[in-house]
Order: C-alpha cells, then sequence, then structure tokens
C-alpha cells in the first residue's frame, strides 16, 4: 500500500494476425511503473509487425501514459507480504525500446524508394513515348528530328543547322477542323493536362 487499480496494455502485431495484452490490478507506485516500462518496451518493438498494427502500438504505448502518471503521484509503497517490483531504466533509456526505430525507417525507406523508382520509371516511360521528352519546349519555329517513324513518333527538339534537323515547327492547331498546310506534317505532341496538341511540321530539305 497505498496502491490503485489500473489497466495497463500491451500489443503484439503477428504479421497478419495480431494479440492485445493487458494486465488488471491493483498497484502500488514500484510495481505499477515496473509494469507499465516493461509492457510499453516489448510493445515499441514487438507491436509493429503488422498493416494494422503500424497504427494500434503507438495507440497502445500512449494509452499507458495515463496509468503511469496515476503511479507517480503515489508515495512510496510500505507494507506487503513481498517486496515490490524493480521500475528499472525509464523507457527512453531501455535499448530494447529503441527498436521501435527500426519500422518506422523502414517505412520511410520504403516510401522514399518508391518515390525514386516512379521519378525513374516516369522518366523512361516520357523517352519512350511521341513528344512526351520535346513537348514541353517544342516552340513554333524550333527544328526537330524524328528518331522514330511517323506511327510512332519519337520527336527530338535539335539545331536548325545541325544535319539531321528535319522539320521546322510552324503552327499548333487550336481549333477542331484546322489543317495544317499543303506538304506540312502532322506532330501530335502532348501539352500538360489539356491533352494532345496537334503542332505542324514543315520539312527543311
Amino acid at each position: 500500500m497505498p496502491a490503485v487499480s489500473a489497466v495497463i496494455r500491451g500489443h503484439q502485431g503477428i504479421i497478419v494476425l495480431m494479440r492485445f495484452l493487458s494486465r488488471r490490478g491493483s498497484f502500488c507506485r514500484d510495481c505499477g511503473l515496473a509494469t507499465v516500462r516493461d509492457m510499453s518496451a516489448k510493445t515499441l518493438w514487438q507491436g509493429w509487425w503488422g498493416l494494422l498494427s503500424l497504427f494500434i502500438t503507438p495507440i497502445t504505448v500512449l494509452m499507458n501514459l495515463s496509468p503511469a502518471a496515476r503511479f507517480r503521484q503515489l508515495p512510496p509503497p510500505a507494507g506487503g507480504f513481498r517486496p515490490p517490483l524493480d521500475p528499472g531504466k525509464p523507457l527512453r533509456r531501455r535499448p530494447i525500446a529503441l527498436l521501435f526505430l527500426v519500422p518506422p525507417l523502414a517505412i520511410i525507406a520504403a516510401v522514399l524508394g518508391l518515390i525514386v523508382l516512379g521519378a525513374l520509371t516516369g522518366g523512361s516511360r516520357a523517352h519512350s513515348q511521341p513528344g512526351i521528352e520535346t513537348a514541353p519546349t517544342l516552340t513554333i519555329g524550333a527544328c526537330v528530328r524524328n528518331d522514330g517513324d511517323w506511327q510512332h513518333q519519337d520527336l527530338r527538339v535539335t539545331d536548325c543547322g545541325a544535319p539531321d534537323a528535319r522539320y521546322r515547327a510552324t503552327r499548333r492547331l487550336a481549333k477542331p477542323g484546322e489543317t495544317c498546310a499543303r506538304g506540312e506534317l502532322y506532330a501530335d505532341l502532348k501539352y500538360g493536362p489539356r491533352g494532345t496538341t496537334v503542332t505542324c511540321l514543315k520539312p527543311l530539305h
């Protein structure tokens, strides 16, 4: 004595399964703090290993803050037929509790990896699709070459005096029914969210 009634919780994630742990009873100051620290430390390294457990684990640890605060308000225990438990080191000083950093860091690394992978694959798709590379920079009067065929255009902006320059952009067809001049070619280039814009290309040779 003195003691207070409390519920101390823990959690274990097991990939597709999970376990909800709890200890109910009357705790003196030392026994209560020892139980809170032990169950919270185990939760911080056993609780992350599951999709739902990623969210349940921090909630479980936060729920233990309330009984821990109540235990700290108690005076030192006295009496009883056996000595109280040793509270041990605070949670932040237990190496096993620091393992909780591993799952969040792994998740952050996975997210960053997906972002980088998406950027790389997005860039490769842009190079492989017709006109995607040059569409944002192709202006009227710019010269291009076609590294593909006209069914699968692969237009690249080049210097108009270069030997491989084949076409000059003359104008864009902005309205339905507009057509390019005789002898000009049609290039389907994508311009941002507005979709496909047809640009007229005049052969240089």
